[in-house]
């Protein structure tokens, strides 16, 4: 049975930092794509970041998140600083490799003062 669970959702000051896990089970997690989306109230959900081997970035968050990956614990995390309001959203974890395509239910991230 596959499960994405995330984790490390919260709620932050602007200029402040999370870390977001996302925890991988009933698949083979170093040869799937991993990826972070969000979605805020009324928009479509994005795509955050991206990681085969090498982080992809959205130009929203280029500079203050970092996507990263441990195959041995079939994990993969996004770090975030510097946050802003404008980065309160639900934030999702996908796994995909290529007609397989695997989302979790979602941490909610608040950037308020």
């Amino acid at each position: 049975q596959v499960q994405l669970v995330e984790s490390g959702g919260g709620l932050v000051q602007p200029g402040g930092s999370l870390r977001l896990s996302c925890a991988a089970s009933g698949f083979t997690f170093s040869t799937y794509v991993m990826s972070w989306y969000r979605q805020a109230p009324g928009k479509e959900r994005e795509l955050v970041a991206a990681i085969a081997t090498a982080g992809n970035y959205a130009d929203s968050v280029k500079g203050r998140f970092t996507i990263s990956r441990d195959n041995g614990k079939n994990t993969v995390y996004l770090q975030m600083n510097s946050l802003r309001p404008e980065d309160t959203a639900v934030y999702y974890c996908k796994a995909a490799r290529f007609a397989s395509v695997y989302w979790g239910q979602g941490t909610q991230v608040t950037v308020s003062s």
